[in-house]
């Protein structure tokens, strides 16, 4: 065995390691398109897009070319976002016309979304008048609404079919989708009369038309819905498949949990960097890219923790007169920081998933201050031992207790407010919160704490 043949067979089914991403490299380097194809014969969909991630971005063209006819246009669904972009701007076009017509209609509809309009045009001239006039529709519509997420291939048929009617034309019909799951009831203006799941067609008698056997209570998206409110429709009715009707409620798609379940991920990965305050940015992303983004929320967490000096200055008699102050006043601002930080996220997450409302939004307020008060009258007795045990005055543990209460019961009180009033005002909550549930948090736990500290160990 070779020492290529070795490398491909540790490959299979695995992801790709440091061997074989230099392995490729030099292959691609060396212009060697046999060798390149030999590494990743059997290197499956999801990790051949895991390659071609961690590849440099010249190389990752250069490897979609070296395998030609043998590359699976499917495996662009799989990479990261940026770099799909990034490969859509550098492949040439007749690639991309044959990438279209191989991928499904929402996948194909990114691919071309991502292009210049000159492109995009040149692109589906290539294309059968079915799949152009299909992807055209799709691109009709904003980024990250149904009708951008949706499949545009689906089965129609009228309702005084029989079911013998419809199995003969799905047998015989060769452009139909490859893989579906139930067939739609249209009537003359392709307004959607109901559905009919292939298990049930298949158990029916031929005769039978399909209007007698077909579910009408549909649950319909609107192809200008947001696609995180498809999602979580899916989620609370726990749906397979969704049609998608325009403005005038005629059948346009359908949208499948397979393509719900990626936004779901995505819009996850979002709120989790924003509210760590790193925006989009991507693995894949260059220092360039990443650097500045990062410097801009540094610079207004600098601002912030300005601020809550200014009020630690303000008690520097104090702290002068008893050293341990300064030992413990980190420890009430960080329990209020990480307090402060628990109620936000839940509360994030519950606006982000419309769970947070009018209807509920008292009880949760109300649930979330008792959290508080109970771990700030915890921790309050727990530090004050500590005080006491530390430096030998109960003063102090008496002051630091008390400021251990209120800090985690303004914690509390931010954490959910600030989330809210953001929201309200029309701002991403994920995004600013972090920020100023942390100010809050500093500036109350270093206040009470050397404020009471002031008035108390004179």
């Amino acid at each position: 065995m070779t020492e290529t043949e070795e490398i491909a067979a540790r490959e299979r089914g695995t992801a790709p390691t440091a061997e074989l991403v230099r392995a490729v490299a030099e292959a691609l380097e060396a212009s060697d398109a046999t060798k390149v194809r030999a590494l990743v014969a059997d290197v499956r969909g999801p990790d051949l897009a895991d390659l071609i991630e961690l590849l440099e971005p010249e190389q990752r063209v250069g490897l979609i070319q070296a395998l030609g006819p043998d590359f699976d246009f499917e495996v662009l669904t799989e990479v990261d976002e940026k770099v799909r972009d990034q490969l859509s701007e550098a492949l040439p076009n007749d690639v991309l016309a044959k990438a279209v017509t191989e991928l499904d209609s929402d996948d194909a509809a990114y691919l071309l979304g991502s292009l210049e309009e000159d492109d995009q045009k040149e692109i589906l001239a290539q294309l059968p008048q079915g799949e152009r006039a299909a992807l055209q529709r799709n691109l009709l519509y904003p980024e990250e609404t149904a009708g951008r997420l949706m499949q545009a291939d689906f089965v129609a048929v009228p309702p005084f079919w029989t079911v013998g009617q419809v199995i003969d034309f799905a047998r015989d019909t060769e452009d139909l989708p490859e893989t579906f799951s139930e067939i739609f009831v249209v009537d003359p203006g392709f307004h959607l009369l109901g559905s009919v799941d292939i298990s049930r067609l298949l158990r029916t008698k031929r005769d039978v038309p399909v209007d007698r056997i077909m579910e009408t209570d549909r649950h319909i998206v609107l192809a200008t819905a947001d696609q995180e409110e498809v999602a979580r429709q899916f989620e609370r009715y726990g749906l397979m498949a969704a049609p998608v009707v325009d403005k005038n409620e005629r059948l346009v798609g359908v949208v499948t949990v397979d393509d719900v379940v990626e936004v779901i991920e995505q819009e996850a990965d979002e709120d989790a960097k924003l509210l760590a305050g790193v925006g989009d940015e991507r693995l894949s992303d260059s220092v360039r890219q990443i650097a500045p983004p990062r410097f801009s929320w540094l610079s207004v967490n600098l601002f912030t923790a300005i601020l809550a000096s200014a009020v630690i200055s303000l008690f520097d008699a104090t702290i002068e007169s008893m050293v341990a102050l300064a030992v413990l006043m980190p420890i009430v601002a960080s329990m209020g920081g990480n307090a402060g930080t628990q109620t936000m996220t839940v509360t994030v997450r519950a606006l982000a998933t419309k769970e947070l409302n009018p209807a509920n939004i008292v009880r949760v307020v109300l649930r979330e201050t008792a959290v508080g008060l109970i771990n700030g009258l915890a921790f309050a007795l727990i530090m004050a031992l500590i005080a006491v045990a530390w430096f030998g005055t109960e003063q102090l543990g008496l002051v630091i207790g008390a400021a251990m209460v209120v800090n985690l019961l303004a914690a509390a009180l931010a954490g959910i407010f600030i989330p809210l009033v953001l929201d309200r005002m029309g701002f991403d909550p994920a995004v600013a919160s972090t920020v100023f549930v942390t100010t809050v948090t500093d500036v109350v736990g270093f206040f009470s704490f050397l404020g009471l500290a002031t008035l108390w160990l004179r």
